[in-house]
């Protein structure tokens, strides 16, 4: 440690990291603050320290943990007067560092993939701490599991569970869940967010913050002056302040209630249910792959509880859904149909993307349920969808999902029901009918 000159920030996040009610440390919010740096450092020193422990290096992409983070650690390891084959091994083909005392560090691939959307892969992993480099890219559900494998020699050393990460300014699932917090005064007591930049790190070329100057305003305004409400992305269709504020949102009125409903694919996307009472979504329930039975007993469980009249029900009829309208005589949604009363849409999911995004925008929409899961996912979704090649086609389109699937891991499964609501207005049932099940 006496070779190296910590920034204020630096001493900061390792002074947190020692508290004992502190678990969750997000370190960042610029480029050049030293956050890999910092991690590394602190994974080093825990291996030093306490023998026979076992930390985990994790970024979303393996590649880009070895290409970055991990040549950090190489760094960070060589100014503390350490040197491989002798202090440490490192195993490229295992993904290991073996320290001389025991301790042991591990390095981890932490995208969502369709394959493994529970993590499974992580099941019997047990670790003693985590550094999760630009957290950003990964989904908080894979931040929660890596939480929950952080058990071992904790007793042994009187440790505390704790996971410390990076990032630069994102308007995802770490802006609601620390940035926003922190900026409130409302961050939970077992986190802290520590906002570092490039001018907070003496140790960093004066070229570097030229270059910085030089980016585009986007990338100025989050890389380096670290602003986190910043978003100047001219394809998004939806307002994100205006997505969390349906959260919040007390004056819209109840009305016709509705159910819409995205059915899950091949056994990696979630069956995703709606139910709105006018323009309030009410409540929200998804699970896994079913067979179509179940899906059926659900959707007229759901008409009974809130009675909603059977003709006001709309399924997503691509793929498996075309086997659950036809087995339950629903109304079907068919994403690449034509748009409605020749507007100047590609097709009618892209229709109701860009009308649904007017209601979210001018406060039209309140979003009643209350569960955290399904909510950030919603938000997330909302976030993806983007006007797609809008200056090379001459109809409006939404970017493809297999395009969100590459940015984010998973399909939209929970923007696309939200999105089907709009089919009601541009398409109304008729207005007579029964409750599904009460007939």
């Amino acid at each position: 440690m006496s070779d190296i000159t910590l920034t204020k920030k630096q001493t900061i996040a390792l002074d947190a990291l020692e508290r004992p009610e502190i678990t969750e440390v997000l370190f960042g919010g610029g480029a050049g603050g030293a956050k890999s740096f910092l991690g590394c450092l602190w994974v080093i020193i825990n291996c030093l320290k306490y023998p026979d422990t076992r930390w985990l290096l994790g970024r979303s992409k393996l590649k880009a943990l070895k290409q970055t983070t991990l040549m950090t650690f190489f760094e960070v390891a060589k100014i503390l007067g350490m040197s491989a084959g002798k202090d440490y091994t490192y195993n490229a083909q295992s993904g290991e560092i073996d320290f001389d005392n025991g301790a042991k560090v591990l390095l981890k691939d932490l995208f969502l993939y369709p394959s493994d959307p529970n993590f499974d892969s992580l099941g019997s992993l047990e670790i003693t701490g985590a550094f999760l480099d630009e957290v950003n890219q990964m989904t908080h559900k894979a931040v929660q599991i890596v939480s929950s494998r952080i058990r071992y020699s904790l007793t042994k050393y009187d440790l505390t569970p704790t996971t410390l990460m990076s990032c630069n300014p994102d308007k995802g699932w770490v802006y609601n869940e620390f940035y926003k917090p922190h900026r409130d005064n409302t961050i939970k007591p077992y986190r802290m967010f520590i906002q570092a930049l490039a001018m907070d790190n003496p140790n960093l070329s004066p070229h570097y913050i030229e270059n910085l100057k030089k980016l585009d305003e986007n990338s100025k305004q989050r890389l380096l002056l670290g602003n986190w409400e910043y978003d100047s992305d001219p394809t998004k269709i939806f307002n994100y302040e205006s997505i969390v504020s349906m959260f919040s949102n007390e004056y819209t009125e109840a009305g016709t209630r509705y159910i819409t409903a995205d059915i899950a694919r091949l056994g990696e996307d979630e069956t995703v249910i709606y139910v709105w009472d006018g323009w309030q979504l009410v409540h929200a329930l998804a699970y896994g792959k079913k067979p179509l039975d179940y899906t059926d007993d659900m959707l007229k469980k759901l008409a009974r509880e809130y009675r909603v009249q059977h003709h006001n029900i709309v399924v997503d009829e691509d793929g498996v859904g075309g086997g659950l309208v036809d087995f339950g005589n629903y109304s079907g949604f068919v994403n690449n149909s034509k748009a409605r009363q020749k507007t100047n849409y590609a097709n009618l999911k892209s229709q109701c993307y860009f009308e649904i995004a007017k209601k979210v925008n001018s406060g039209e929409i309140s979003v009643k349920f209350t569960d955290s899961e399904y909510k950030a996912k919603l938000i997330e979704d909302l976030e993806q969808i983007r006007d797609w090649n809008s200056d090379k086609d001459e109809k409006l389109r939404v970017i493809p999902k297999d395009k969100i699937k590459e940015m984010t891991g998973r399909s939209t499964d929970y923007s696309d029901p939200f999105m089907m609501r709009m089919y009601f207005e541009l398409a109304p049932p008729p207005k007579t009918g029964n409750l599904t099940g009460l007939m």
